[in-house]
């Protein structure tokens, strides 16, 4: 049985250029929406990091679920 692979902070974390690319914000824009988003779990008693933001997060935020979701196989 294979495990499975190691999840990386890109497999887990928005990065501003992700934000700018997806956005179409510049980068100071896409570096206020990050701190916006962290400021808001922070309140909810999460751990942030600066800089980057939660892929599961922002796509609650920026109604983007349909991302969350598995790929599904065979369709």
């Amino acid at each position: 049985m294979a495990s499975k692979p190691l999840k990386t902070s890109r497999d887990m974390f928005y990065f501003v250029e992700d934000i700018m690319r997806i956005l179409g914000y510049s980068r100071s824009k896409s570096y206020k929406v990050i701190q916006s988003l962290n400021r808001e779990l922070r309140e909810q008693g999460k751990c942030t990091c600066d800089g980057r933001i939660v892929k599961r997060y922002f796509h609650e935020r920026y109604g983007l679920e349909e991302l969350n979701a598995p790929a599904r196989r065979g369709a």
